[in-house]
C-alpha cells in the first residue's frame, strides 16, 4: 500500500497542479463546430452497474455490503485505471455511539495530463429511512438505487469507456464515503468522505480547473434545474454543461433556477476552494427540502421505493453523454 501510494502521489503531484493561465473553461464552439470524436455512452450498462451495486444490499458505513461493495468499487476502478492509478483513502468517524470505517476511493485517468478535472459521487447509502410511508421500516437502511447507486454507476461506466478511449485531459473520479450518515439537522454528520477528503488531499496542491458532482441521476422523471450553490461558486461551469445538454437536446436539465442543496459540492468549494456543481434530481411534487423554494426532492428520496424500480436508464444515458461531450469536444 505505501508503494502504491506513493506512485499514486507522484502521478498526480507532478499532474494535478494547474496553470493560472487556465480558465475553467474556454470553450465558446458547439460540438458540431469542433468536431472531435465523442465515444458512446452505454445507459444499460450504467443500469447494470447499479444493479451491481444493490446486489451487496445497504452500503451503510460498518455494514457487510459496505466492506463487500468498497472492495469491488476498489477493484473495478484498477481494471479500469489500472493499479497503480487508484487509492483508498480510509478514516475513521465517531458516529451515533460508533465509531465508522470508512474509506474515499479515487482513480485517475490519463495520469500524465497536466490539466484534469474531477468527478465524483457519493457511494455509501442511508442507515435509515425517515421518510418511508411505513413508520416500522424507518430505521431500516436503504438500498440506495438513485441516492449514491446512479452516480457512481455513471462514473464507472465514464470509467470502462476511459479505459478504452483515453480522454484529452486528466480525469480524477472520488467515490466518496459518507455523505448520507447524518441524522436530519445534523450538518456535522453528513459529507464525511468530501470533508476528510478537502482537509487531507492524499497530493498536497492538488488543483483540477472544476469539478462536478453526480447525486440522484438515474430517478425516473428527473429533472435538473440549476441547483443554486453551484449557480453562486461555479457559474461558468455550470452554464456549459447546461448549454451542452440543451445542444444534445435533452430538456430535463432544465435553465431555471432549482434548489440550495446541501451535498458534498458544498465542501469542495468551501472548505478546498474547487469549482464544483451538482447535477441532482429535483421534483416539482415530492418530499420538502428547502421551504423557501418550489422544488423538492422525489416521492422516494430517503424511502425504501428508492430502489431498482425506480431506475430509468435513459436519465443516466443522457447525463452521460453531457459529460463525454465535455470531456472529450469541450477542453
Amino acid at each position: 500500500m505505501l508503494k502504491l501510494f506513493a506512485v499514486f502521489s507522484i502521478v498526480i503531484f507532478l499532474t494535478g497542479c494547474r496553470s493560472e493561465e487556465k480558465t475553467a473553461l474556454d470553450s465558446d464552439l458547439d460540438f458540431e463546430e469542433r468536431g472531435r470524436e465523442v465515444p458512446s455512452f452505454s445507459g444499460d450498462s450504467a443500469f447494470s452497474f447499479v444493479e451491481a451495486q444493490l446486489a451487496f444490499g445497504p452500503r451503510n458505513p460498518n455494514s457487510e455490503g459496505h466492506r463487500n461493495a468498497a472492495a469491488w468499487f476498489t477493484e473495478t476502478l484498477r481494471e479500469y485505471a489500472g493499479r497503480n492509478a487508484v487509492f483508498v483513502q480510509r478514516f475513521e468517524h465517531q458516529g451515533y455511539e460508533e465509531v465508522l470505517e470508512l474509506q474515499n476511493i479515487i482513480a485517475a485517468f490519463n495520469p500524465t495530463a497536466t490539466d484534469r478535472i474531477l468527478l465524483s459521487a457519493h457511494w455509501d447509502t442511508r442507515p435509515r429511512a425517515e421518510h418511508d410511508e411505513d413508520p416500522d421500516r424507518r430505521d431500516e437502511p436503504l438500498m440506495g438505487a438513485d441516492d449514491g447507486a446512479s452516480g457512481v454507476a455513471v462514473l464507472l461506466e465514464l470509467a470502462r469507456i476511459m479505459a478504452e478511449n483515453p480522454p484529452p485531459v486528466g480525469v480524477d473520479i472520488i467515490l466518496f464515503d459518507g455523505e448520507d450518515y447524518g441524522k436530519e439537522g445534523d450538518l456535522s454528520n453528513y459529507f464525511l468522505g468530501s470533508r476528510y477528503w478537502s482537509a487531507n488531499p492524499p497530493v498536497p496542491g492538488y488543483s483540477p480547473r472544476f469539478g462536478i458532482l453526480l447525486d440522484m441521476v438515474g430517478g425516473e422523471g428527473a429533472l435538473f434545474p440549476r441547483e443554486l450553490f453551484s449557480t453562486r461558486y461555479a457559474p461558468t461551469v455550470q452554464n456549459e454543461v447546461w448549454r451542452i445538454a440543451a445542444e444534445l437536446g435533452f430538456e430535463r436539465f432544465l435553465d431555471e433556477p432549482g434548489m440550495f442543496v446541501q451535498d458534498d459540492h458544498v465542501i469542495l468549494n468551501q472548505e478546498y476552494g474547487l469549482p464544483t456543481i451538482n447535477i441532482i434530481h429535483q421534483s416539482r411534487d415530492g418530499i420538502q427540502f428547502d421551504p423557501n423554494s418550489q422544488w423538492t426532492f422525489p416521492p422516494y428520496w430517503h424511502t425504501h421505493q428508492d430502489d431498482i424500480d425506480i431506475i430509468d436508464q435513459q436519465v443516466m444515458q443522457e447525463v452521460g453523454e453531457v459529460l463525454l461531450e465535455l470531456i472529450y469536444n469541450r477542453l
